[in-house]
């Protein structure tokens, strides 16, 4: 379904950003995998990806520096001549009560959450233009649409990508660039690990599917999305959530 395509996805070395690169990969697509601080992790889904037969890089770039960024989409463009499809998975939490929260985590979780995709969006874009193709898919957030107590720092970051998404595929239509968010629900991976039972509970009890989705669940949706078969999708949010937000 996405063989020949070159997808860079942020945030790749693990939970949901893995499950998109090595289910992209298992497409037929050569992924790059950007990672921030885990390079062990990072290695790891390249090898993986390898070991399938598919071809893989990893790229090291905190996608909240706007500098870094540019310097980390040229040398994608250098290398392969084209991007065509971007995952702007890369996240970070800073969970506290309103109240009490630093000024510094809530910046920590804007700049790397919203203006880490508006950094990739902004360079990776003009290839896309020259290219009249791509496919930018942003991850959202559940969060992002019914807010969530403790985290107003990343259910505005979230909310941000929603409108960002809407803003982008708006000006990239008429070079047949589509622009789409994804926003998952309550997934298993290791920040809903760590969450105490009590709250996995709770969170259950909000799901109508009464249950925690997967990442595959969420890689599923990316890979159609960044298929031909979605060329007609643009500004759209696809939620992955098990019916919370319905």
């Amino acid at each position: 379904m996405l063989t020949g395509k070159i997808a860079v996805v942020t945030g790749a070395s693990r939970g949901i950003g893995r499950a998109v690169a090595l289910k992209f990969a298992k497409e037929g697509a050569s992924v790059i995998i950007n990672y921030n601080g885990s390079q062990d992790k990072a290695l790891e889904v390249k090898q993986e990806i390898e070991a399938q037969g598919q071809s893989a890089a990893i790229y090291q770039c905190d996608v909240s520096d706007f500098d870094k960024c540019e310097t980390f989409i040229a040398g994608i463009i250098k290398e392969y001549g084209r991007i065509d499809i971007l995952v702007n998975n890369a996240g970070i939490t800073r969970d506290g009560l309103l109240m009490k929260m630093s000024e510094e985590d809530f910046d920590k979780v804007i700049d790397t959450n919203l203006k880490g995709a508006f950094n990739t969006i902004r360079f990776a874009s003009r290839q896309m233009l020259k290219q009249r193709a791509g496919r930018i898919i942003n991850m959202a957030s559940v969060v992002g649409v019914m807010g969530n107590a403790g985290q107003a720092n990343y259910a505005a970051s979230k909310a941000g990508i929603i409108g960002l998404t809407k803003a982008a595929a708006r000006e990239l239509a008429s070079r047949g660039v589509t622009v789409n968010a994804i926003a998952p629900g309550f997934i298993e991976t290791d920040m809903t690990k760590i969450l105490p039972e009590k709250v996995k509970e709770a969170s259950v009890s909000q799901i109508p599917l009464g249950k925690f989705g997967q990442a595959e669940h969420v890689a599923a949706a990316a890979v159609f999305l960044a298929s031909e078969e979605a060329e007609y999708i643009t500004g759209q949010v696809l939620h992955v959530d098990g019916g919370m937000a319905m």
